[in-house]
């Protein structure tokens, strides 16, 4: 049940991505926070990957106070944990595709 929740949730940030972007793209003045995912090590997109996952995460649950009163639920579940590997490692994916795997 875990993962499925942890799944659905996922998703649902996945989902919301492209209407958050392009939230962010109506005010020119506001700068985003993922101006590109261009970067120049494969470190830097694992790195940017991991932003990506938080930034979905707090995306998703806006209430800060509830973030953290969930943290303990997850934070020594190693599935929970599992689920999270894998949601970076589709993001570092998409990094390195953008960034053709750093091929010189």
């Amino acid at each position: 049940m875990r993962k499925i929740s942890a799944t659905i949730i996922c998703l649902a940030a996945l989902a919301a991505g492209p209407a958050i972007a392009q939230e962010a793209s109506q005010d020119p003045a506001e700068e985003t926070w993922l101006p590109s995912l261009m970067t120049e090590t494969p470190a830097e997109g694992f790195d940017l990957a991991v932003s990506m996952a938080r930034k979905a995460v707090t995306t998703t649950q806006t209430d800060i106070d509830a973030l953290h009163a969930l943290r303990p639920n997850y934070a020594h579940d190693p599935q929970s944990l599992i689920d999270v590997s894998g949601v970076v490692a589709d993001y570092f994916a998409t990094v390195a595709a953008a960034n053709d795997y750093w091929r010189e």
